[in-house]
């Protein structure tokens, strides 16, 4: 028994080595793929361009959001005023900035807290199987048979507008998303040697998901986060569209088209609809072409 379970842990070992080998060099292909990969780059050099807005929006914003002055009202576009100015003289371009802080906020928190408790539905569905499986994937398909934009609306109905409720509905209708990604992912994995050598010597099941089974299938894990930040801000703007998101004067992008909707058939007023709009196409062509980049470059069925 004593040699089987020294065995055990030198073929632990062993494979924990080849393991760390191996990563370095699927990670070390995925950046050089992704690095060849001149429509996931652009995708990035845009996101890294909003992340510099959301964290240092005074850097960029000459005035601040909710700066208001009549004398203004209605500019157009012009050096001073980039983007023109609104009906109450706010500089959109401030606004739409300061908007990004608010838009990627509310998609990366409310992937993060989908991809958390996805996770961990997931991953007890793939490992205890049977019954626990069946259970996990019946309810999942259950909110999957409603569109996650309605699914986010009845909630965000029910609980109210606000930051805090759009966050929670957006996460509620991403959950069976990404607890069925994760359940394919550690499928994949669950049965491989160096699992078959964790379990032999004792270790438990959450060691075996968080330490062997999650970080080598991470793969499809991250492709579906990046595409499911773009979902998000979507989702958020779609809601802030109709009021039931961020109200005003918070400068999200959504919010930020309510305000400008009775202006979209004035032509020369075309940029305060315009502007944040094009905002959130970009931002999210931006993660469709990074996701995509991701999920080419994570892909061992494409070679160069």
């Amino acid at each position: 028994m004593a040699k089987m379970h020294t065995d055990a842990m030198e073929r632990l070992k062993k494979n924990k080595k080849k393991k760390k080998n191996e990563a370095v060099g699927i990670w070390g292909e995925v950046v050089y793929r992704i690095s060849r990969n001149k429509a996931a780059i652009f995708g990035l050099c845009v996101l890294l361009v909003l992340i510099l807005f959301a964290f240092f929006p005074q850097v960029f914003a000459r005035y601040g959001y909710d700066d208001q002055d009549y004398t203004r009202m209605f500019v157009a576009p012009y050096l001073e005023h980039p983007m023109g100015t609104d009906n109450l003289g706010r500089d959109i371009f401030s606004r739409v900035v300061y908007g990004a802080r608010i838009s990627l906020f509310v998609g990366i928190i409310s992937m993060l807290s989908s991809l958390i408790i996805g996770g961990v539905l997931g991953a007890l569905a793939a490992v205890n199987g049977g019954a626990t499986d069946n259970f996990i994937m019946r309810i999942c398909d259950v909110f999957m048979a409603i569109p996650g934009t309605l699914l986010a609306i009845s909630i965000c109905a029910a609980l109210g507008t606000g930051m805090v409720n759009l966050i929670i509905a957006i996460t509620i209708a991403q959950v069976p998303s990404f607890s069925r990604t994760v359940r394919a992912a550690i499928l994949t994995v669950k049965d491989q040697e160096y699992i078959e050598a964790a379990r032999a010597i004792g270790a438990n099941k959450w060691h075996m998901i968080l330490r062997h089974m999650i970080p080598n299938a991470m793969g499809p894990i991250i492709v579906r986060a990046t595409l499911d930040v773009a979902g998000g801000i979507t989702t958020a703007a779609a809601l802030s569209f109709i009021g039931l998101g961020v109200q005003p004067p918070t400068p999200e992008w959504g919010s930020m088209l309510t305000s400008a909707k009775q202006y979209i058939t004035s032509l020369d007023k075309w940029y305060i609809v315009a502007f944040p709009g094009i905002m959130i196409m970009l931002t999210v062509f931006a993660l469709n072409l990074f996701g995509d980049g991701l999920r080419d470059a994570f892909d061992p069925r494409l070679k160069d």
